[in-house]
């Protein structure tokens, strides 16, 4: 049976979105609307910017956008903003995982992306690292290329739990031996399912479940990656609540 590292891209990978750079990058070249940005998603990233409000609330208030805007744009048009977002971005990138992925390489273990990001993102970001597989959000187009509006989600944990069996079943994946690395609940199952999980970067609702699940806390590992440091913890890490915070 083979080993395989499964990886979340977006804050795992990749220190920012692809959506998010995606979506800048439509605006920037004004395949949509620029006011669209300041009518329905800048008050969510403020809040989330000030550190007053969730960066879960920001990203669903983005991907509602993200849908529309989409919709009745032709995929081929917009191949030019695809390549450019992997071209200027696909190399920012945190240093513990970058080198996470030429060990396994190395090791010869199966190395898959496993994202909430679009799925025509996600392809380039697999050729980019010369990956075994992918999995990311499917955007569906009709019979002349062109966005419905309609979605295949990637982002929660049912689904990257379905995408995982079916690598384990095309690739003979032995989960006791694999890896897994996410840093949102989303990645949660992914995580609970192998036999070495790593937390990168982790949001407080995913490092809670951490904490709460008993296996998990004996084998998984978190990693703080700030500046040009790495913190590897095991995840008894204490955490500071926020009431706590005032006294």
């Amino acid at each position: 049976m083979n080993t395989a590292a499964f990886l979340d891209i977006d804050g795992t990978l990749y220190r920012n979105s692809l959506m998010i750079e995606h979506f800048k990058k439509m605006v920037k070249y004004e395949i949509i609307d620029p006011g669209i940005w300041h009518t329905s998603v800048k008050a969510a990233f403020t809040e989330w910017r000030k550190r007053v409000g969730e960066y879960d609330a920001y990203m669903l208030e983005l991907v509602d956008t993200y849908y529309e805007v989409l919709k009745g744009k032709r995929a081929a048009d917009l191949e030019f903003i695809t390549n450019q977002v992997i071209a200027l971005h696909g190399d920012i990138v945190y240093k513990y995982t970058r080198s996470r992925i030429l060990w396994h390489k190395v090791k010869g273990h199966k190395v898959f992306f496993i994202s909430g990001s679009p799925e025509f993102l996600v392809a380039k970001m697999a050729e980019k690292y010369d990956i075994d597989g992918y999995k990311g959000t499917g955007y569906i187009t009709d019979s002349k290329g062109y966005f419905t509006g309609e979605v295949v989600p990637m982002w929660d944990s049912d689904s990257k739990n379905r995408a995982i069996d079916e690598f384990v079943k095309a690739y003979d994946i032995d989960l006791s031996q694999s890896y897994a690395y996410g840093d949102t609940n989303g990645d949660f199952s992914m995580l609970s399912r192998v036999g070495h999980p790593v937390a990168i970067n982790p949001a407080k609702e995913l490092l809670l479940n951490i904490k709460s699940t008993p296996e998990l806390v004996k084998k998984a590992m978190i990693i703080i990656e700030r500046k040009d440091v790495i913190y590897q913890l095991d995840a008894s890490v204490k955490m500071i609540h926020e009431d706590q915070l005032y006294i």
